[in-house]
């Protein structure tokens, strides 16, 4: 057997048990715990013999408890347990679904929520969350804890399920609407895995992915586990948590091996500048990172900027940072610039992008972030109200398809033929094609429409932040409400939370909010009718950590905010 990690696979288990056999014990994946503050990390692995053994265990497991294409919940910690239970469920022919622990804090409505959706026949857990599981699932359904696991049956014994059966419910992050699950075959995933490993170029013994992106999120999972296994590379994994602490501990890990792949919302890298000085940035060695993509919200061209300025003296590329754009019913992975060229801002003209057109300009104030080209799938920009496919440069919703796209939303026939409408996907999103490159604009639900006009959420609040000391980098929502007295108009509010170490002078936060109102009528045109500043970590967030500004404007209307006092 020729050993190739591009060779021709229906399954992404026979990729696992062809790398347990050629490559029996070579390193996995590998889980870093930091179980002190300021230890370098405690490194667990797995061998690909081992990985495929945990596995097979744990589908060997699951065939007498559960029938093929019944759900199997994920409420596991990040590790090598929720690595080895992903892929043990695949080997059953049961459908995954990624999910997380009942003490992720802030999510547990929307863990009840899908539960109760995907009506699971069994539920995979560790021995240390066994308790919590059980009280949060009330004893109604049966639980293992993997960890406890004898050896498993071989690969050979066990079923085969075909490449357009479903392999796992992708739960959206809500960010405009209640979390819906994703149907994702088996072929699916195997495209996107490829297509990911064929955009990054990489390969074993010189390719390593590096996570803290959780398992239960769409990046996480392709990047760190499908992808890996696909082509035979290591895979890296931190617990998020590890990464919000102390984020120097994922750049420290991206220079520990050979040609690190990692992927991180547009925030993230932002947090970095401002929790790694400049004193523990010359300590890192970041010559080694291949590829950091930078995707699941707007990429802002001053995040890649403060990002390599505060990185780049540590041996970091330009051409390392990839943006990128991708969603959970494409699997995930869309589009990621190359390798082989820095990231590339457009400039363009404020009033031809509000009209619905990119026009490049020397002096334009919009700055859009190229976000690369398609690998192995085809994208194109349409009239989200007529279908009429636009030329380039026009700005419409992006629609895409490919062997990536999924089978549609789990129990949602009628979201299903609305979404995934004669052979195309439609995103959702805004965006045009530039240069054969796409350039995402916005939400289409998250648009503020002002006298015919399109303005973007996320540049009305970076407007706010920048004039306002007091609000927290990232952390507003920009949105429309109706103006009331039966007027058909609407007003601008934004939700802002404010930094813990504000000051308490209301008269220097009145001149503030001034500014704030004279910047956005002086970028955008627009009256911002309420500055609303509340608590840090008010503004409702996705489990990926995106705004989700339709839920903080329900939160708005409904009166559940509250303003600081300051």
């Amino acid at each position: 057997m020729t050993e190739t990690p591009f060779e021709p696979a229906p399954l992404l288990t026979d990729r696992l048990s062809h790398w347990a056999t050629h490559r029996a014990h070579e390193r996995a994946v590998t889980h870093v715990e930091f179980p002190e503050p300021n230890a370098s990390g405690l490194h667990r692995t797995l061998s690909w013999q081992g990985l495929d053994a945990r596995a097979r265990a744990i589908g060997g497991h699951l065939r007498g408890t559960a029938r093929a294409g019944e759900r199997v919940a994920l409420l596991l910690p990040q590790g090598l347990d929720y690595t080895a239970a992903f892929l043990g469920c695949l080997y059953a022919g049961v459908i995954a679904v990624p999910l997380f622990t009942p003490d992720l804090a802030g999510h547990e409505g929307r863990l009840a929520a899908v539960l109760d959706d995907c009506e699971p026949a069994h539920v995979l857990t560790d021995t240390p969350s066994l308790a919590t599981v059980d009280r949060a699932t009330g004893g109604r359904l049966p639980v293992t804890a993997v960890d406890a696991l004898p050896d498993g049956p071989p690969a050979a014994e066990l079923p085969r399920p075909a490449p357009d059966d479903v392999a796992y419910l992708q739960y959206t992050s809500g960010s405009t609407r209640s979390p819906v699950g994703v149907m994702v075959t088996h072929a699916n995933v195997v495209a996107n895995a490829r297509q990911a490993v064929t955009a990054f170029d990489a390969e074993p013994g010189r390719s390593t992915t590096v996570g803290w992106l959780p398992l239960f999120h769409d990046m996480g999972l392709v990047l760190s586990v499908a992808a890996p296994v696909f082509a035979g590379f290591g895979s890296v994994l931190l617990d998020p948590v590890a990464f919000l602490e102390r984020p120097a501990r994922w750049l420290r890990l991206l220079g520990s091996y050979p040609g690190t792949i990692s992927a991180a919302p547009n925030f993230a890298f932002d947090y970095c500048v401002t929790r790694v000085d400049e004193d523990e940035a010359a300590g890192l060695r970041l010559d080694r990172v291949a590829a950091l993509l930078n995707g699941s919200e707007p990429v802002r061209p001053g995040t890649l900027d403060r990002f390599l300025g505060r990185f780049g003296p540590a041996g970091l590329a330009a051409e390392a940072l990839c943006p990128a754009y991708g969603l959970a019913e494409a699997t995930v992975f869309v589009t990621a610039d190359r390798r082989d060229e820095p990231p590339r801002t457009v400039a363009c003209d404020a009033r031809a992008l509000a009209a619905g057109r990119v026009e490049e300009h020397p002096g334009g104030t919009a700055l859009l972030t190229a976000c690369g080209r398609p690998v192995g799938q085809e994208v194109r920009i349409a009239d989200p109200e007529s279908g009429t496919v636009l030329g380039e440069g026009r700005v419409g919703e992006i629609q895409l398809r490919g062997p990536n796209v999924g089978a549609g939303y789990w129990k949602q026939s009628e979201r299903t033929a609305e979404t995934f409408r004669e052979g195309w996907l439609r995103t959702g999103d805004l965006g045009a094609l530039h240069d054969g490159r796409l350039l995402v604009t916005g939400r289409l639900k998250d648009l503020i429409i002002v006298d015919g006009r399109n303005h973007y959420p996320q540049d009305v609040e970076e407007t706010v932040q920048s004039a306002v000391a007091v609000v927290r980098r990232d952390r507003l929502a920009a949105f429309q409400v109706p103006r009331g007295d039966d007027s058909p108009d609407e007003d601008l509010v934004v939700v802002a939370e404010v930094r813990r170490d504000a000051g308490a002078d209301p008269a220097a936060v009145r001149e503030t909010l001034a500014h704030a109102r004279a910047a956005v009528a002086a970028r955008h045109g627009l009256r911002l009718a309420e500055l609303m500043l509340v608590a840090a970590g008010t503004v409702p967030r996705t489990s990926s950590g995106k705004v989700a500004r339709a839920a903080c404007r329900e939160r708005f209307l409904s009166g559940a905010l509250r303003a600081e006092a300051l």
